[in-house]
């Protein structure tokens, strides 16, 4: 196995749900560098415990970042290895890591990409909605450019991918289908989780079965392009 580079940044992917996602490269890496920079270290030490890995823990997160990017960044001036990784996925999709691996790379830190599991790209693989070209958007602004947003994403050709969380996916989807009109929809929940699901239909369809539901666990939500026809198909 590699060994570990000092003085680098390691952005380590782990698993969304099932914990035997995580790659032998990842957990190497976790093994064996100085420092795990996590998001939420309570939820990290899961997986940590999990592994037996015994890697000293840092706390990384929004509230955070401004004061521990510059201490983090320190560190790895000094040859200490660091390992970001966040609750669950990829770092730096969605979360604070990219604010550390801006700061890396303007320090002329190496950051090494440590692939692995990625919740919109899982439920853009099994959605069955066209892939070859698509945008992700991440959260939709809560207030401030929501409106605006959802008229860009009325015109969007490609397919697109967002996350919503459970106390908000009601409002969400009724504001999909009354700016993108009613279009095939893909509802991933709990990936790689003991309950996974996904919902396929359409906009209203997905609205009426979900009115009066309590919808529990971590979601991504993919719509289909505005040029989207039934029955199309790509290779290739």
């Amino acid at each position: 196995m590699e060994a570990i580079e000092k003085g680098a940044l390691y952005m380590v992917a782990t698993p969304i749900g099932n914990l035997a996602d995580l790659s032998h490269r990842s957990e190497h890496i976790l093994h064996n560098v100085d420092l795990i920079a996590a998001e939420d270290t309570r939820t990290s030490g899961v997986l940590l415990k999990h592994y037996d890995i015994q890697t000293p823990m840092t706390s990384y997160h929004s509230h955070n970042l401004k004061k521990e990017t510059p201490k983090l960044v320190q560190k790895m001036k000094n040859e200490q290895s660091v390992a970001l990784i966040s609750d669950a996925g990829t770092p730096g999709i969605s979360d604070p890591g990219f604010h550390l691996v801006q700061a890396a790379i303007t320090h002329d830190i190496r950051v090494i990409p440590i692939p692995g599991a990625s919740a919109f790209l899982a439920a853009l693989s099994a959605s069955g909605l066209p892939n070859n070209r698509f945008v992700y958007e991440g959260f939709l602004p809560l207030k401030k450019g929501r409106q605006t947003r959802l008229i860009q994403l009325a015109e969007e050709e490609r397919t697109i991918i967002l996350y919503e969380s459970p106390h908000r996916i009601h409002r969400t989807v009724r504001d999909l289908l009354g700016y993108l009109g009613d279009r095939p929809v893909v509802l991933g929940r709990e990936l790689t989780k003991k309950f996974e699901e996904f919902r396929r239909g359409t906009l209203a369809e997905l609205d009426r079965a979900i009115e009066h539901q309590k919808v529990k666990g971590e979601l991504v939500i993919i719509v289909a392009g505005s040029s989207y026809k039934k029955g199309m198909t790509y290779v290739g």
